[in-house]
Parts: C-alpha cells; sequence; structure tokens
C-alpha cells in the first residue's frame, strides 16, 4: 500500500472498516477503488501554443454487488470518514438481505508487471513541447499545400488502489502517453485533412526510439494530400479489403461491443445465447488481450484488481467466450478476463475491450488485392456507429482506393461501409499474414464513460459488403 499510505495514510484496517460498512447492508461482494491521475497536455494550432494544462484528480469509489443489484458512491476526500460514509450509501442501495460477516484485506498481491517505464507526466514540460513544435515544423515542410496544422500532446500517471470484500488487495501505476497531428491541405477551393498519432503506455522516448513526430507529421500531410485527388466513393454492394491495422477500429465496433458480457447476461447483443456456434468465417480467430507490453490498451490489472488476460472470443468462426467483469461473471457462473474497466472512480466498471484484433491468417497482402476485379480497398477509417442489439453498423472510410483488375486505383472520398457485424464476419474470404495493431490513438466509448483501448487487423478481403457513396 505504499503510495495511498504513505500520501493518505490509508491502513489496512481502515481499508476493512470501509468494506465492513459496504457490507453492513448485506451484499455479497463489495470493493474499494482509489484513484490518483495526474494529467498533462499541450495543444499547438498555427504554430503558437493555444493551450498548456495539468491536474489532478483524487477519489474513491465503493461499490457493493447484491445478485443483480448494484450500490455506487463515491467521494474526491480520502479521509476514513468521508470513504465509510460513501460506503453506507452504496450499501443502501445495494440494500442484500442481510449483513454480511467481517472483512480481512490480505497483503498487496503480486502482478505482471507490462509497463516499467517512467511515466511521460514526470518528464520535463520543454520536452514534451519540442514534440509538438517538431510535429509542426516537418508538417508545415513536407508540401506546400498544407496551410494548417493542429498538433495535440497529452499524457497521464493513474495510481490506483483497489481493496475487495474477498480479500484481495492490489495497487498499480499506469503511465499513458499520446502524441497527435492534423493537418489541412488545399488545392484551389477543395480542403482536405488527415491525421495520425501514436504512443501508448511509455515514456517520451517512445517518440525518439520508436515513432517520431517528424513520422506522424509525414503521414498527416500524406493523408491530406491523397484525399486531393480524390473522387466521390462509387455505391452499391461490391468487394471490400481492409487494410492492416487502424481497420480493425471496425472489428472492434462491429463485433467486439457485441462480445462484452453485460450486453450478453442481459440478452440484448447479436451474439447472446451463440456460445459454441459459428459466428464468422472459419479464417477468423478474435482475441482481446490486454498483457500486451506497452499497448495503449493494456493493464497489469483492470479496475476490479484482475490480472488482464489473453482471451479467445472466435476460434475459427466458433464463439468461445464473452468479455467478463466481476458483475457479469458472477451472474453467468463465469470467472473474470480482467476486463473490467472505468473511466474514473466517479464510475463504475463495466466489460470493456483492452486490445481487440483478427489474428493473420496465410495469404499474400497483394494477392488479396489482386483477387478483386472490382472493389474499394480501405486503409483508414474515421468514425462509425454500431447498435449492439442488431449488430448494424455504419463507418467511414477517411482513406480508400478503388481496385480495378487487381490494382489500386483512384483514390475516393466520402465512402462508408454498412453492414451487420455477425453477417460481415461471415463474409470473410482472405485473411493477411500482415497483422498490425493501430499506433496508439485508440479510445472507446461505453455508456458516456471512455477508455484507451488497441485494435488490430491484418489485410482482409470481405465479399459483398454494401458501400454508401455516389449512385
Amino acid at each position: 500500500m505504499s503510495f495511498f499510505r504513505e500520501r493518505y495514510n490509508i491502513t489496512a484496517r481502515d481499508l476493512e472498516r470501509c468494506l465492513g460498512e459496504a457490507l453492513g447492508r448485506g451484499g455479497d461482494y463489495a470493493d474499494l477503488y482509489f484513484e490518483y491521475l495526474s494529467t498533462s497536455s499541450l495543444s499547438l494550432d498555427e504554430s503558437l501554443v493555444k493551450s498548456a494544462t495539468q491536474g489532478i484528480s483524487v477519489g474513491c469509489g465503493v461499490r457493493v454487488l447484491s445478485g443483480e443489484k448494484t450500490g455506487y458512491a463515491y467521494t474526491d476526500d480520502l479521509s476514513p470518514e468521508k470513504i465509510r460514509h460513501a460506503a453506507r450509501v452504496a450499501a443502501c442501495i445495494a440494500s442484500g438481505p442481510e449483513a454480511s460477516p467481517p472483512v480481512e484485506v490480505g497483503p498487496a498481491s503480486a502482478i505482471h508487471n507490462l509497463y516499467p517505464v517512467v511515466g511521460a507526466a514526470d518528464q520535463d514540460l520543454r520536452a514534451k513541447l519540442d514534440l509538438v513544435e517538431r510535429a509542426d515544423r516537418a508538417a508545415r515542410a513536407h508540401d506546400p499545400r498544407v496551410f494548417q496544422v493542429r498538433v495535440g500532446y497529452a499524457d497521464q500517471i493513474r495510481r490506483l488502489m483497489i481493496a475487495a470484500s474477498d480479500g484481495r488487495l492490489v495497487e498499480d501505476c499506469q503511465p499513458l502517453t499520446r502524441l497527435s497531428v492534423m493537418a489541412l491541405a488545399r488545392q484551389g477551393a477543395n480542403v482536405q485533412s488527415g491525421a495520425d498519432g501514436g504512443g501508448g503506455r511509455v515514456s517520451l522516448d517512445y517518440f525518439q526510439t520508436v515513432r517520431t513526430p517528424e513520422e506522424f507529421a509525414r503521414e498527416a500531410v500524406r493523408q491530406a494530400i491523397v484525399q486531393l485527388d480524390a473522387v466521390e466513393a462509387p455505391a452499391g454492394e461490391m468487394t471490400v479489403v481492409l487494410g492492416p491495422g487502424w481497420p480493425g477500429i471496425l472489428l472492434h465496433e462491429a463485433v467486439g461491443h457485441g462480445l462484452e458480457a453485460d450486453f450478453n447476461r442481459k440478452k440484448v447483443s447479436a451474439f447472446s445465447g451463440l456460445l459454441g456456434q459459428k459466428v464468422a468465417s472459419p479464417l477468423c480467430t478474435v482475441i482481446d488481450d490486454g498483457t500486451m507490453e506497452g499497448r495503449r490498451g493494456s493493464l497489469n490489472t483492470d479496475d476490479e484488481g484482475h490480472p488482464t488476460s489473453r482471451t479467445v472470443l472466435i476460434e475459427k468462426g466458433v464463439l468461445k467466450a464473452y468479455l467478463q467483469d466481476t458483475l457479469s461473471s458472477r451472474l453467468l457462473g463465469s470467472v473474470p478476463t480482467g476486463n473490467g474497466r472505468r473511466e474514473g472512480y466517479q464510475h463504475m466498471p463495466m466489460p470493456r475491450m483492452t486490445n481487440t484484433f483478427l489474428l493473420a491468417g496465410d495469404d499474400d497482402p497483394q494477392d488479396i488485392v489482386r483477387s478483386v476485379r472490382r472493389g474499394l480497398y480501405c486503409a483508414t477509417f474515421g468514425g462509425g456507429q454500431v447498435d449492439i442489439t442488431s449488430g448494424k453498423f455504419v463507418f467511414s472510410a477517411s482513406e480508400s482506393y478503388l481496385i480495378e483488375e487487381g490494382r489500386l486505383t483512384r483514390p475516393v472520398r466520402n465512402a462508408s461501409l454498412i453492414g451487420n457485424g455477425p453477417d460481415v464476419m461471415t463474409k470473410v474470404t482472405r485473411v493477411g499474414w500482415d497483422l498490425e495493431l493501430d499506433h496508439g490513438i485508440g479510445t472507446c466509448g461505453k455508456e458516456g464513460q471512455t477508455v484507451p483501448v488497441g485494435v488490430g487487423i491484418p489485410t482482409i478481403r470481405i465479399d459483398g459488403l454494401t458501400v454508401g457513396g455516389v449512385a
């Protein structure tokens, strides 16, 4: 209990008393989530620093489970009295049938260490400012058609401690860093944009040795310049090839959310009740893995104190598992998969993805493109929407190309992909060997909460997908 004990003098006895209060009106389970969050950010626009912020947020959330009911309360005051008050409030909301026995909290549990780095939040502000200025200069110098550049930098250090009524005590220190570049290019009256970025649970050294600000800038400009010559996308049903990496956001939204256990225990997912059944092409194996070192979606522990894991969701087309948090696993008779996540201490945890991707196949990516007589190649995606219950989705492709006689030809703009998640997975006919994960920019929203995630995909061919564009 080093950090919270040293800074706030929170002892094991305090934790036991608070958990006892939480279970004072009955309940099956209770936990305390302590959080100390330090953040900083910079934004550069028109080659000027438009904002520079630093902040600290501190608090504790108390949760009580009683069957399907959840009581939750939180406080931004870490005094024992305030935490016990929050525990009593959560207990009243959950109001179990009878008081539970006293709670004993054990010593802190050992967890795997996926980000043994000095967090960027502890680094000098001048070093962070240098990154955004380098990106700005590189973007403006790359092409004379660039007339506006925006660069954003953000980092945080999240220190957390979870104490649970089953005796578990877990602590973690989670760094997170991100640099992003957006460029606008103009050719006559035609204005187009491009964006790139990356990071992860890494130190500032990442931007010197792995991907530099100059690389982000050049990629953002390249995307904008490509769009200047793009034609309107055709409309209709056609073969679609998704490029590797960030296009995995389609998998995340159209399939991943439907495999989160809360939607399935409530039977509102298109995948409800389908465990053990074929839900995708036999070429498809979908993984959620929170144990990948340094990745944006990775965690030593989830926000309930369970170690993250590598979960096979779909194996060779067959649905194998859902993503579980504590509540869903208790109600479904399963075990937590380390996917209980929350935005902060003010929020209850729920099943969320970490790094979700499709495993590589055997096909050469170039052969996949060559196999298409007429279709669309999507290299980068923008926004999208999905209906969990029906599985229907709409995604906009921010960079895509026509495929004509097995070759990428003209870039197109305003292309959207329309389909149904479970259905589209059955239409995957080729899977490349070039699996890539995104560069560390993913943020996922669910029920008003946002958390960092990773996505990935190899080059894949999907037959018979509806493309929205110009008829």
